[in-house]
């Protein structure tokens, strides 16, 4: 893999409505990654996603992506945020959330082109969902309109992906078509992918490396690195017990 450097965070700090998020958070992303979140709920995962979309700044430190500060609608980021199921009676179309991923930043649905569809139809094709392309939404399982919101994500050709816990609610099936759907799109387009996660196990076989984030801190490594008694017990400030058993990895402590 190439060790360049593509996402750096020095000493970053936030503080949001008076309350520390992050604090002197250190870390480096090399180009081709495949990186799993961790932490506890309100730990500052989502956050950090957002820091790198540029939707909030640090209270102090330097964010660098390709060189530059982040900035709001970078097109070589793409992001699919956190999934919540749509309605079964809702009437948009498939490839209309997919084309949202274009017209985002307008108001209504913007208006038909061939060169709009043939990116939306390629994408919806990259997820395995262009037979669905008509279909309406709010009929399509949780794992299909996840697949939908990554195929959003891929339409601007993003050289990284930014995924907000896309294996929640899934079963282990779906989590698992999910998981090697975006490791194969990554291997691909040589995307590095940084995604959201409560539970590592389903993606040890395909992760390269851990950002775990507990207690405003956090540590980076790869998961045999990183998911230890000794790490996280540093990095709650508690004693945390790591089980590993029959290749799982399992955290106790009474924080979590």
């Amino acid at each position: 893999m190439p060790e360049e450097s593509i996402i750096s965070l020095k000493n970053i700090n936030l503080t949001l409505s008076n309350r520390v998020i992050l604090k002197d958070v250190s870390l480096s992303i090399n180009e081709g990654e495949f990186i799993a979140i961790l932490g506890p709920n309100g730990a500052g995962k989502s956050t950090l996603l957002k820091l790198l979309l540029g939707l909030y700044k640090p209270s102090s430190g330097m964010i660098s992506i390709f060189g530059s500060s982040p900035k709001r609608g970078n097109k070589f980021i793409g992001y699919a945020p956190q999934h919540r199921t749509l309605e079964a009676d809702m009437a948009l179309r498939a490839r209309d959330v997919v084309g949202f991923g274009l017209d985002g930043t307008h108001w209504g649905i913007g208006f038909p082109s061939k060169h709009k569809t043939k990116l939306i139809e390629k994408a919806l094709d990259e997820v395995d969902m262009l037979r669905y392309a008509n279909s309406p939404v709010g009929k399509l399982s949780g794992g299909e309109q996840q697949r939908l919101l990554i195929a959003q994500a891929l339409l601007t050709n993003p050289k990284i992906l930014l995924l907000d816990e896309p294996l929640a609610s899934l079963d282990i099936t779906h989590a698992n078509t999910i998981i090697n759907l975006v490791k194969s799109i990554a291997k691909k387009r040589n995307i590095t992918v940084l995604l959201v996660t409560h539970d590592v196990n389903p993606l040890l076989a395909v992760i390269d490396r851990v950002v775990y984030i507990a207690n405003t801190h956090s540590a980076i490594g790869k998961p045999s690195e990183i998911i230890t008694s000794e790490v996280l017990s540093k990095l709650y400030a508690s004693p945390i017990e790591v089980i590993q058993t029959k290749g799982r990895m399992f955290v106790i402590g009474e924080e979590l």
